[in-house]
């Protein structure tokens, strides 16, 4: 250590002892993702003026990193010297590092600069958040004395972006970037194309850029509304090679692989909005201007093949990493069941169907691939027909597709929509910005184990890691999407880097709060529900009780049972509450000072049914499950809009079958069902149910009337102690709807019994 330093630290121990206590004390290391093994030591060690940096040549990239990070940030400039060493260890695995603070100085192990690049990261949260910004204005950086031995669980770590359906700017695309190593995220899965818009240079197909790139307007609202409005607005644009290099090698500097995705064969419409020749009609079609799956889709011909081979050649110019994303996901086969071409092609190869027609159409693009020495990944669906040699799937509708795969030797990425979609509702709040559908809360996220359990120890080596989507038909700004990926995105961080056993979801979210600092410092936009509340309904030998909870440490709950809004002077919560009756409860979190986040509110129906036995003949699919049966009589209504939530359950594919037994016989005037039925989400209500009660027999019939919510109150009048519902589950979705020939979800929210 420097003369100057010893000095500075012998006059602090004379004249200031108790800040020197207090600038000593062990403090927790509030790191996201956690590592895998954290020391604390009695001491710490300061960065100033005279403090010096060496590296191993190897482990240049990570070095000069934390270099511009300090000098960026803060007044301090770093010289030669030995306080601050990188490294190289050769026994350390790829990723993994050891980083160590002592009072003599810091250093940092790894085997490549990507594990030193990680230890960085994991410094840079032991530093003070004003760094981050350019705020911090003192002469020494303290921290910590820790040593950090830490390593990831899975090798891809990553992040989606649709840029297709709403484009953002290349800084944002950098800052996004940032983020993702800052987490210690390795991949970036840039969904470039799609039916609303082509977003990437093709310089030998020029009309990709003119045609393609734009929409003539853009629906406005929810898919769900009807009638359709759109805002009249040309919208598009696309990046130039030129930006989409400087992004690569911007990813390449911080360690993150940028996976392009090129949509195929489905998904296809503003590409044929250019050269309608790709298509099976030959006849002109416009760049979607809504959401959805549309018929239009690639004709399997010697045209098709030779433009998607000119198009990927400029596009492993300029991306070159491993995987080419070629999508496959929801290609509807209307058009080739209808074109002459495709059905002598299916005889000609001895296809089964059209299905086996994609397979086809995939084996040869990743022929083509893999003659250049690239590889696949595509969405489940290409498993479809027989999956292609090569494939790496990546695993969206459940996880069945990984389970499939990778029983067969294939690669697996986990992206599924009840743990992975980003795009989905993560409040129960009214007033959160509009989002697609679905509900897909932070602890949701957390929960999430990427290995399916259906697989052996030996299977679950094919499962390389996991993904968040963030699909953009209703995140139109930089800040909508921010609040979309932030928190979710550190939840998933952690799932894909720390170790299972390590993981705790309240000290997770204690971590979090404090990390919150450092989102403020980085101008990100997070959603905050920290401090929101949780509430459930539960029975207890025949009486109800209703249950407040919230995360946080340190905070009070008060509430009100009268509708009014809670305040610094309301009614503590220190137990369950008695429910008697139909109630509405507000309440919200306090400090000492004043309320934190926004108020809850929860409406209880206490309806004839609640507290009674409920039992169901199926199990609610496990990414649904909600509250289980009992959430159904619970008296509390799910969100009309968020089909996930705690309140409905979702059964794929199968007819269920409901009875209620409610202790004693009892007067039943009406019995009151509600369906989702968003149909964009492969989500439809029954074309009929049927009640018993006792012996007698009730026939409803549905229609599909388009809404997003079927509710319906049936009258009973009579007299019954046992309710039975039957209800079958709509069937296979029928063509030129999302999903086709896939089954339908049923989800069922509560059964009020009045």
């Amino acid at each position: 250590m420097h003369i100057k330093k010893l000095i500075a630290l012998f006059i602090l121990s004379l004249s200031l002892v108790n800040c020197k206590e207090k600038s000593v004390q062990i403090i927790k290391p509030q790191i996201i993702p956690l590592p895998d093994a954290v020391e604390l030591m009695d001491s710490f060690f300061s960065i100033d003026e005279s403090t010096g940096i060496t590296y191993d040549d190897n482990l240049k990239v990570s070095a000069l990193f934390l270099k511009d990070f300090i000098e960026s940030g803060s007044p301090i400039h770093l010289k030669e010297g030995n306080d601050i060493q990188f490294k190289l260890d050769d026994n350390l695995k790829p990723e993994g590092y050891v980083l160590t603070v002592s009072k003599e100085g810091i250093t940092i192990k790894a085997s490549t600069d990507q594990g030193a690049f990680y230890a960085v990261q994991t410094l840079r949260q032991l530093m003070p958040v004003s760094i981050e910004n350019g705020t911090f204005s003192e002469d020494e950086i303290n921290i910590q004395a820790v040593t950090v031995k830490d390593q990831p669980q899975f090798k891809y770590r990553g992040m989606h972006l649709d840029v297709a359906r709403h484009m953002f700017s290349v800084d944002f695309i950098k800052k996004y970037i940032d983020a993702l190593s800052m987490l210690k995220m390795n991949t970036f899965h840039w969904h470039l194309t799609d039916d609303q818009g082509w977003r990437i240079e093709i310089k030998k197909y020029p009309k990709l850029q003119e045609v393609s790139a734009y929409r003539d307007e853009t629906l406005v609202g929810h898919y769900s509304d009807q009638p359709h409005q759109f805002d009249g607005k040309r919208y598009g644009g696309y990046y130039t090679q030129e930006e989409v290099k400087e992004i690569v090698q911007y990813a390449k500097a911080r360690f993150v692989t940028v996976i392009p995705e090129i949509e195929m064969p489905g998904h296809a419409q503003a590409a044929i909005a250019a050269y309608p020749e790709l298509g099976c009609t030959d006849e002109p079609v416009e760049v979607a201007k809504k959401w959805g799956v549309f018929e239009e889709i690639y004709c399997p011909n010697q045209k098709t093949f030779a433009f998607l081979e000119d198009v990927l050649d400029e596009v492993l110019e300029l991306f070159p990493s491993k995987y080419i994303h070629v999508g496959g996901d929801e290609a509807p086969k209307t058009r080739w069941k209808n074109c002459v071409h495709c059905q002598g092609l299916i005889k000609k190869e001895g296809l089964k169907d059209e299905h086996h027609l994609q397979s086809y159409f995939i084996t040869k693009m990743e022929a083509y691939l893999n003659s250049k020495g690239r590889q696949i990944i595509g969405w489940d669906e290409i498993l479809e027909g027989g999956l292609a040699p090569n494939a790496t799937v990546m695993s969206w509708r459940g996880t069945n597709g990984a389970v499939e795969a990778a029983k067969s030797g294939h690669n697996v990425v986990m992206t599924p929509t009840s743990h992975c979609y980003f795009d989905y509702y993560q409040s129960e709040n009214e007033d959160a910005p509009l989002a697609i559908g679905g509900f897909l809360p932070l602890e949701k996220v957390y929960g999430f184990n990427p290995i399916p359990e259906e697989l052996t120890t030996e299977e679950s080596k094919y499962v390389l890691g996991a993904q968040g989507n963030i699909w953009t038909e209703y995140i139109p700004t930089e800040k909508h999407l921010e609040y979309m990926a932030f928190p979710r995105m550190l939840a998933l961080s952690e799932v894909v880097w720390s170790k299972l056993k390590h993981k705790d979801y309240k000290d997770f979210v204690s971590r979090l709060e404090n990390f919150h600092q450092r989102l403020d410092a980085l101008d990100i936009n997070y959603a905050n529900h920290l401090y929101e509340i949780e509430g459930d309904l539960i029975s207890d030998e025949g009486k109800s009780y209703y249950e407040l909870k919230t995360l946080t440490e340190g905070k009070s709950i008060r509430y009100t049972l009268d509708g009014s809004e809670p305040t610094i002077n309301s009614k503590v919560y220190e137990s369950k509450i008695p429910i008697t009756e139909s109630s509405t409860i507000k309440a919200a979190v306090f400090n000492e000072e004043k309320q934190l986040g926004e108020t809850f509110t929860q409406h209880i129906n206490y309806h004839k049914a609640v507290g009674a036995k409920i039992t169901i003949d199926k199990q609610p699919h496990k990414a649904y499950s909600g509250s289980g049966a009992e959430g159904l009589i619970n008296g509390i209504s799910g969100s009309d809009s968020r089909y996930g939530d705690k309140e409905w359950l979702g059964f794929w594919g199968e007819d269920i079958l409901i009875e209620i037994d409610l202790g004693k016989e009892k007067i039943v005037n009406t019995i009151e069902t509600r369906f989702h039925n968003g149909q964009g989400q492969w989500i439809y209500s029954p074309k009929e149910i049927k009640i018993i009660l006792d012996e007698k027999e009730f026939d409803y019939v549905f229609w599909d009337i388009g809404d997003l919510l079927l509710k319906k109150e049936y009258e009973i009048n009579t007299k019954t102690r046992y309710i039975k519902l039957v209800i079958p589950n709509y069937g296979t979705i029928p063509e030129g709807k999302q999903g086709a020939g896939n089954k339908a979800w049923t989800f069922i929210d509560e059964i009020i019994v009045n």
